[in-house]
């Protein structure tokens, strides 16, 4: 098992991800249709930001720095301080912001906890469906604190595969013409919106393979490791981790074929 140095310490930490990814989720729940009187754009005008993304990270990195002073804190909504302590949080307070402002049911709260860089602790949880997704690094995944396992499958064929587009039209265009050359090699696409949420998704079978260019550490940190946790393999297209240039999810058996594939139709950088 890797850990940091004091096993105690990463349990204290997943302990605290977990309660604090649950208290925010209850916020969202609570403040469903709330949001429509204050949203704003960040990158362009399809990247939607609310109130209540910034309440639930101010929720979060307010329960971090009173339990852990110390620690580093990287957030989508601007959240950013350098630490002390060697962790540091990543943190998607709302992943699905257009999901949740249009009432669709795919958002989650996404926080992943770093030590020296390495994430050790990842929670998702998808307040809609009551379902809390955790992994510790070298201990496995679980879903409302069940085991889980991604998916067994072998051939692109048949394999259902999760993907998203960016908030850049320019990209979101060469996003859709590799997309149609993914399609026809596939069983089929799926398009849920939230990046944690795929991945977690991958984690629990759900999907046999998910992929996304333009994604930020707040979008795949926590779901990541989730997918890694329950046996999959997690990268990029040239052999490094999950990265802003390309993530890719999927079963151990299928991972190699997707990024295979994933080159093949022009998908890299």
């Amino acid at each position: 098992m890797t850990e940091s140095d004091s096993p105690a310490e990463t349990d204290e930490v997943a302990e605290l991800a977990s309660d604090l990814a649950a208290r925010a989720a209850a916020l969202l729940i609570e403040r469903r249709g709330s949001a429509t009187g204050s949203i704003g754009t960040k990158t362009s005008i399809t990247d939607m930001v609310s109130d209540v993304d910034r309440a639930s990270e101010s929720l979060v990195v307010t329960g971090i720095r009173r339990a852990r002073p110390g620690d580093a804190i990287l957030a989508e909504e601007g959240s950013a301080e350098q630490g002390t302590s060697g962790w540091r949080w990543v943190i998607d307070p709302l992943d699905g912001t257009v999901n949740y402002l249009y009432g669709l049911p795919a958002y989650a709260v996404s926080i992943a906890v770093e030590h020296h860089g390495r994430a050790l602790v990842g929670v998702v949880v998808d307040p809609e469906h009551g379902e809390t997704f955790t992994a510790v690094r070298g201990r496995g995944a679980t879903r409302n604190g069940v085991p889980i396992a991604t998916s067994a499958e072998s051939d692109l064929a048949v394999a259902l595969i999760g993907t998203g587009f960016s908030y850049d039209a320019e990209r979101r265009s060469r996003q859709a013409t590799v997309l149609t050359r993914v399609v026809p090699r596939v069983r089929d696409i799926r398009r849920a919106g939230a990046a944690s949420i795929d991945l977690c998704w991958v984690a629990c079978g759900r999907l046999d393979g998910y992929y996304e260019h333009g994604l930020a550490p707040w979008d795949f940190a926590a779901g990541a490791l989730i997918a890694s946790e329950a046996g999959g393999y997690t990268g990029d297209l040239r052999g490094g981790p999950p990265s802003a240039e390309v993530a890719v999810a999927a079963g151990a058996r299928l991972f190699a074929g997707l990024c295979e594939l994933l080159v093949e139709v022009g998908a890299g950088p």
